[in-house]
């Protein structure tokens, strides 16, 4: 490169013209031979000269000698511009070459925690993001399918099951917060302030009061199958009404009818302005609430953006990631924790964070 940047600069009558020569080669002019291009009308118009400057006529042998020495030299600067392109381009991040697909429960969606974080992920790295905000199941399934190519989602049991059959690489824990659960303030089936969620729902079947499920395969349904299940309790009848909605309907709909349901508490701060209703159950340690990210496994669907998934994946779990849902709050709440919950400090950091049981 510095020969022939030395040989430029003494020879500066020929820079322009090879410029130009190399301008016009990537755009797809390849058949003008460079010597051409020095007495071509683009270049003499370029330059200043007459369109009609002709070169002085040469012996063929000369002319010949001449083109393969222009063209050798030009074929070497083309190699270092592209060299130098490429080394540019690896200085800046990876760029997905097109949109990522992302499948993720309706929690993050509800709760606007996507809202406050994707917009720093595109502007990195130039490549838009689909949302497909379902419940976890149905997350899971579309990345069997093949039909998205990353899955946010909260269901650790069915996580490392997508994993195992081989349908996700590359699991990371990013976050947690916990689930609650919520109900009318005048609270009929009188479970304000009960420790242990397994006996708050035994009283509320006891009492015949109304429970709303999300009835959708969802992690959210998925946790309160398995605590009705811990009870030894099958909720059936016209009391339990399964909606099969997302988050931010199910608690509409408990609202309106004065019910009672389980529910996230990042979706259920973001509505609770709006619904009516009182947290009544929190703590108890089998509400943690983790979430995952998981690749689709390239190998299973050959198509998938797996070079997106994994700079989302690498980036929501770096420290800028963390950062940004660390401080993503709703009308001053912290409703995501980074990381890996402990049970301990995540019921400390959940306290500390304003919220708790009592009058939403």
């Amino acid at each position: 490169a510095q020969v022939v940047g030395n040989f430029l600069g003494t020879h500066k009558w020929a820079h322009g013209g090879i410029q130009n020569w190399y301008a016009l080669n990537r755009i797809g002019m390849h058949s003008l031979q460079l010597p051409e291009l020095l007495h071509s009308a683009p270049y003499n118009a370029a330059h200043g000269h007459s369109a009609t400057t002709t070169a002085p006529l040469q012996p063929a042998t000369d002319i010949n000698m001449n083109r393969l020495f222009w063209n050798s030299i030009a074929a070497l600067l083309t190699c270092i511009l592209f060299a130098a392109d490429f080394a540019t381009a690896a200085d800046s991040p990876s760029v997905p070459v097109r949109a990522l697909r992302l499948a993720t429960t309706t929690s993050t969606e509800n709760s606007g925690l996507l809202g406050a974080l994707l917009p720093a992920f595109e502007k990195k790295y130039g490549a838009p993001v689909r949302v497909i905000a379902v419940g976890t199941g149905q997350a899971l399934k579309l990345g069997e399918r093949g039909d998205v190519d990353v899955v946010l989602v909260h269901a650790r049991e069915d996580e490392d099951k997508f994993v195992s059959a081989g349908f996700g690489v590359n699991r990371r824990d990013v976050m947690y917060n916990d689930f609650i659960l919520v109900g009318p303030s005048e609270d009929s089936a009188g479970i304000r302030g009960m420790k242990k969620v397994g006996e708050a729902l035994k009283r509320i079947h006891e009492k015949s009061a109304t429970f709303i499920s999300r009835g959708d395969e969802s992690g959210t349904h998925i946790m309160e199958r398995r605590l009705w299940k811990e009870e030894r309790i099958v909720p059936l009848g016209k009391r339990y009404l399964a909606a099969g909605q997302g988050m931010g309907a199910v608690l509409t709909m408990a609202g309106a009818l004065g019910a009672y349901t389980l529910t996230d508490r990042g979706t259920f701060v973001a509505y609770k302005s709006r619904i009516g209703l009182d947290i009544l159950v929190s703590g108890d340690p089998r509400l943690t609430n983790p979430y995952g990210i998981i690749a689709v496994n390239p190998e299973r669907h050959a198509d998938a953006n797996f070079a997106g998934a994994m700079a989302l994946i690498d980036w929501i779990t770096s420290a800028e990631g963390l950062k940004l849902i660390a401080a993503f709050k709703v009308n001053g709440e912290q409703l995501f924790f980074p990381g890996v919950p402990q049970p301990t400090g995540h019921q400390r950091a959940i306290k500390q964070s304003g919220a708790g049981d009592g009058p939403a």
